[in-house]
């Protein structure tokens, strides 16, 4: 009886979902526009840095210094200056992002081993300032270190082999993309079913189901299975644009993939039901809604490495359930981590899912 009923609820909720003029497009734009806009705009790689030179020597070594840099990979000569002001105020304008100062006399005072060029960064972008300063002062210790053993006033240091396991190209994209779909799963399959439930309350549809023989788990489960079903096919449809627009596939198992969707969208879904039980208008549940979204997304490890935060900040994280759908999706992409040594983070979204759901059918009341 319950079972047919369900199926009843369902069809209804489906012919609802199609009527309504947003629900559709998000679910179809949103996922297209994550997954193809957000990896090219919040990357952090640093690809080009702008230098600016104050060469006060004036030597061979010191034009090998400058060709040096500009023949670098990601550094770029913005201009070469006659004076430290004029290079201050380029850095000033944002015309470039480091200055390197060579001193007059270089290369006497180098022989004479008390020579030292000027590194300074522009600290407004701190990542970039931070980086670009390294890159410019690996680029003159080689250059120096090459002039050196020409000159025979330094030994040829041995070779040393570097390899980037798990994103070899070290292309940030590959580890924004597998996290990027808890930014539509948070949406769809926690925002929407509380507005949809919110939506039944404003509307008085609920009070007429509520003297129905319908019981309230049948009634919860119509509302949330569509979802559920949504979320997949929008992971689906991510992983499919990770692979024709990016080149990325996962490295490990779909299935394990597809596992952990299951039990974030029931936590979520939990979330939803428990926020849109305790709220009466819609306005309510999208404030309340939208303070555990930006909790999420601070903390859960998609665009701050939780690694780098403070350590009660850290304390914080394990109690943020898109944090561990994080760590999975980026094991299972990039690491090929198989499902039996996730286990822990496996059985803390079990635990969450279970929670919620317990707390979201305990606070639904059904008056007949």
């Amino acid at each position: 009886m319950q079972l047919r009923i369900l199926r009843a609820l369902l069809r209804k909720e489906v012919r609802l979902m199609m009527r309504n003029p947003l629900i559709p497009k998000i679910i179809l734009v949103m996922p297209l526009m994550v997954m193809l806009v957000i990896p090219l705009v919040a990357n952090l790689d640093v690809k080009q840095v702008n230098v600016c030179v104050v060469d006060n020597d004036h030597t061979q070594l010191s034009h090998r210094i400058i060709a040096d840099i500009e023949a670098a990979q990601c550094l770029k000569i913005a201009m070469v200056c006659d004076t430290y002001t004029e290079a201050m105020k380029s850095i000033e304008e944002g015309k470039a992002d480091v200055l390197l100062t060579i001193p007059p006399d270089y290369v006497r005072n180098l022989t004479a081993g008390n020579a030292q060029v000027s590194i300074e960064a522009n600290g407004v972008n701190a990542t970039k300032g931070m980086l670009g300063s390294r890159y410019v002062a690996q680029s003159v210790i080689g250059t120096l270190s090459q002039w050196q053993i020409e000159n025979g006033l330094l030994q040829p240091q041995p070779d040393m082999s570097v390899i980037y396991r798990f994103n070899p190209t070290l292309n940030f994209r590959n580890y924004m993309i597998p996290a990027l779909m808890v930014l539509l799963l948070i949406i769809i399959c926690g925002f929407l079913p509380a507005l949809n439930l919110v939506s039944e309350k404003e509307t008085g549809t609920i009070e007429a189901m509520n003297v129905t023989p319908v019981s309230r788990l049948t009634f919860v489960l119509s509302k949330l299975i569509p979802f559920w079903i949504v979320g997949l096919m929008v992971v689906t449809v991510g992983m499919l644009v990770g692979w024709l627009v990016y080149g990325l596939i996962p490295s490990g198992s779909i299935m394990a993939i597809y596992l952990a969707t299951i039990l974030f969208s029931l936590v979520m879904s939990g979330l939803g039901v428990t926020v849109a039980n305790s709220s009466s208008t819609m306005l309510q549940s999208v404030f309340v809604m939208f303070a555990f979204i930006i909790i999420f997304q601070l903390m859960n490890g998609l665009f701050t490495p939780i690694r780098s935060m403070p350590e009660w900040a850290q304390c914080i994280t394990y109690v943020i359930p898109p944090r561990y759908y994080i760590e999975i999706m980026r094991s299972v992409y990039l690491k090929g981590t198989p499902l039996a040594e996730l286990w822990q983070q496996y059985t803390i979204l079990f635990g969450f899912a279970v929670t919620l759901s317990v707390i979201a059918a305990l606070t639904y009341k059904k008056q007949a």
